[in-house]
């Protein structure tokens, strides 16, 4: 039986098997030309799919698109409103109906004069008559219920529910910072986790005080761990209410940022 291999091709595999028998075949030529054909298959079946994609993609998508449009228009057809009727402009329409203004009572007052006894028409009305009522040139009846006043419009508050970062007057702690310095002093417990890892340093805290001065929204703008940031949180929530803010001479929300200094002595 006669045996011969074809040396020209380098991707053979009894070529390949020959050429690298006795060396390292984790050399990087050995894998390569082993798994070329392999690889040009592969290679292919992807052009392949991917020439079929670029063909079919845009078919499908240029069908879904008409279907959705078809759609539209049967919808579009279906609720299609009638004409409004025709308005008659020969006949003008009634001129509107204003009621006459109420009719306010009122009392006749003649300004005192001296005159003989004899000559005096009518007495002037007295203090208990006209306490009530208004004064005028004559006496008539008038409606005994008057309509209200419309009540005074309500003024909107142009800054309801913002929160400013800063304002005219910054919201303050009762009594000032030193008593803020000395509350967060007498409260802060350092974490025995923090100390026992040696933890230092500040973690800053944001929060908004309301218009009525109650301290919400507080979470930590930058922390440091060990316990450290929920201790500070715990503290700044405890806190009593502050001194609102002022804008244009309004209370108004206002977010504050607090330092709190964890130091092991």
């Amino acid at each position: 039986m006669k045996f011969s291999l074809d040396w020209s091709n380098a991707v053979n595999p009894e070529t390949i098997k020959l050429s690298f028998e006795h060396r390292n075949k984790e050399y990087g030529a050995y894998v390569l030309r082993s798994k070329y054909q392999k690889r040009i298959v592969t290679a292919l079946l992807v052009s392949v799919t991917g020439l079929s994609l670029a063909v079919v993609l845009p078919m499908a998508i240029s069908y879904l698109a008409e279907k959705v449009a078809q759609k539209e228009a049967k919808v579009t057809e279906a609720i299609t409103l009638a004409e409004p009727p025709p308005i008659d402009k020969s006949t003008p329409p009634p001129p509107p109906v204003i009621p006459p203004p109420p009719v306010q009572q009122t009392i006749k007052f003649t300004p005192p004069k001296v005159v003989k006894d004899e000559e005096a028409q009518e007495p002037p009305p007295t203090q208990e008559e006209v306490k009530d009522q208004t004064v005028s040139t004559v006496t008539q009846e008038g409606e005994k219920d008057l309509p209200d006043l419309p009540p005074d419009p309500v003024v909107a508050d142009p800054d309801e529910g913002k929160v400013f970062t800063v304002v005219e007057e910054m919201p303050a702690f009762p009594g000032g910072e030193e008593k803020l310095l000395q509350f967060m002093g007498n409260n802060i417990k350092y974490p025995s986790i923090a100390k026992e890892n040696g933890i230092t340093g500040r973690v800053y805290v944001t929060f908004v005080v309301g218009k009525d001065g109650k301290v919400r929204d507080a979470k930590i703008a930058r922390g440091i761990g060990g316990g450290c940031d929920e201790e500070a949180l715990r503290v700044v929530r405890s806190m009593p209410d502050w001194k609102p803010g002022r804008q244009n001479g309004r209370d108004v929300q206002v977010q504050f940022t607090l330092p709190v200094n964890f130091n092991l002595k």
